[in-house]
């Protein structure tokens, strides 16, 4: 075999190239539709062909497992990891990959294996993933499962890369989703140093089958989770220029559940040169919460804009309108307004059920401006939300957050606050752009929710 043939990838830690979530195409025009199902593929046909009573238990046992390990993750790249194992595990096989064709359908664009070690991996080093000429090109031509006794005698081999590992046996099944070919799995080498046989292509090929389902769904919820992340990065804003202050945001959507959130942030530079900073959380995780989300946002933005109102007065007034005129779900918000004051900048805010703000000087010492956070909106629009102030001296950075970037089913809040502000205490000095993402990245959270940050920094002294 060549290197093209092998089940085998680049050398070095982890797997090697494998298909990412992006990833959401079928074979091409190049390639032929694999073969549908037969009749004898439903369980009691495959059972007649498994051997003994006691083996058939075993083996439809070990693919009823299979099929729920790898129908119980929606990751694609890891989809296709417990495929290859899972087959590895039901054919007793020392090594496996599954080759991803490329959109042309004639060449394998990715390669995913397992079983080889790490000095094997290291044996090949700077050696490219097979791309599907050898024997394995022959089942991309010949979409029929392939089944192999001597790999060096097969009229399609020519031989294998340096550093390979010795590979004599070979079982290929073609895996299809919604009636095209995805791409092909691939095992070699018995435990047991005996040829594959027809036992092992069944129950591989009715693995293929549940493969091609658990693909597509990984696919499909791979799609819909971008398309909400995008979705939702429309509805947020793009932070217009607040000179002379300097700002930024972030958002991440949760890993799970793939739906748009109702995370959200906003600032501006009024009218009065005061900076106005907010950040909210509506509760849920679908389009109601994130229409919703928008909606506050707007009408927060005009209300701002229409006279020098203390936060909490905002608040209030926010709090009616939506009450009057939309069907917001409760909704906690921080709305703070950074004012000119003698010698530096007055930090005036009022919450909504919300986490207090963090304050961080340009020397690194951090302060949460902990207060009574009043009640969240969509609760009584008639409830009074105090008003706070705190001082802000030159270069002094305001950070607001939502929950998802602290909340942690294992930890305290308090704990996972602490650890926020010493994020935040050793980066102080960075740009807030990088400041704010450095956050994201590291927060302290499981990351089972949405997440936002703003940043907020006072101009530098004179």
């Amino acid at each position: 075999m060549n290197p093209d043939e092998a089940p085998a990838g680049p050398a070095g830690p982890g797997r090697p190239p494998g298909p990412g979530a992006g990833h959401a195409h079928g074979p091409g025009a190049g390639r032929p539709s694999g073969p549908g199902p037969r009749p004898d593929d439903r369980p009691e046909g495959i059972a007649g062909r498994l051997g003994t009573p006691a083996e058939v238990k075993d083996r439809l046992q070990g693919l009823l497992s299979a099929v729920l390990a790898i129908g119980s993750d929606l990751d694609l790249p890891t989809v296709l990891d417990r495929i290859v194992s899972t087959a590895m595990d039901l054919a007793g096989a020392r090594y496996g990959a599954l080759g991803v064709l490329a959109p042309s359908g004639d060449h394998l664009e990715e390669f995913i294996t397992a079983g080889l070690s790490d000095e094997q991996r290291a044996g090949l080093a700077g050696v490219e993933f097979p791309h599907g000429r050898g024997v394995l090109g022959h089942l991309i031509r010949h979409p029929e499962p392939l089944r192999v006794d001597d790999i060096p005698s097969h009229p399609a081999s020519v031989g294998f890369p340096p550093g390979h590992p010795p590979m004599r046996t070979l079982l290929g099944v073609a895996i299809t989703v919604r009636g095209e070919i995805y791409g092909d799995l691939y095992l070699s080498e018995r435990h047991d140093g005996r040829p594959f046989d027809e036992n092992d292509e069944e129950i591989v090929r009715a693995l293929a089958g549940a493969a091609g389902i658990a693909i597509e769904n990984a696919r499909l919820f791979g799609y819909m989770r971008d398309s909400a992340e995008q979705f939702q990065r429309l509805l947020l804003p793009t932070l217009p220029r607040l000179a002379p202050f300097s700002g930024a945001a972030v958002y991440r959507t949760a890993a799970e559940p793939a739906g748009v959130g109702g995370d959200w942030y906003d600032a501006a530079v009024l009218p009065d040169q005061a900076c106005a900073a907010v950040i909210g959380d509506v509760v849920g995780h679908d389009l109601h919460a994130a229409a919703a989300m928008a909606q506050a946002r707007n009408m927060l933005r005009a209300l701002l804009y229409d006279r020098r109102t203390p936060p909490s007065a905002v608040l209030t007034r926010l709090d009616r309108a939506v009450h009057a005129i939309t069907d917001l779900p409760v909704t906690t918000v921080c709305l703070a307004r950074i004012e000119p004051a003698a010698g530096g900048w007055t930090l005036h805010w009022s919450t909504a059920g919300h986490l207090p703000p963090l304050i961080v000087g340009p020397d690194g010492r951090t302060t949460y401006l902990d207060a009574d956070p009043g009640i969240p909106l969509g609760v009584d629009p008639d409830v009074h939300r105090p008003d706070h102030t705190h001082p802000l001296p030159a270069g002094t950075t305001v950070l607001l957050f939502t929950d998802g970037l602290v909340e942690h089913p294992g930890h305290s809040l308090d704990d996972r606050l602490a650890v926020l502000a010493g994020l935040a205490a050793a980066h102080a000095t960075r740009p807030l752009d990088d400041l704010v993402r450095l956050l994201a990245d590291h927060h302290p959270s499981d990351g089972h929710d949405d997440m936002a940050v703003l940043a907020i920094r006072t101009p530098a002294a004179r």
